[in-house]
């Protein structure tokens, strides 16, 4: 990546962080746990997911994928 995409990724969450704050009133421990909160979801449905598609997985795929 190069450092001038790197400032545009660091604009861009410097304003979601800009935008979370004032969303909560200022206040950085609500938006703090705001934050925790939806990670907390975020890893919930990826565990979901992820459940889901190894349920689907042919019994052989999911042997190899182990083995490596």
């Amino acid at each position: 990546m190069l450092p001038a995409d790197t400032n545009v990724f660091l604009d861009e969450y410097e304003q979601d962080v800009d935008e979370i704050v004032a969303a909560c009133n200022g206040d950085l421990r609500a938006a703090l746990a705001a934050l925790m909160l939806l990670n907390e979801q975020l890893e919930q449905k990826l565990q979901l997911i992820s459940a889901e598609l190894t349920d689907r997985l042919p019994q052989n795929c999911l042997s190899q994928r182990l083995l490596h």
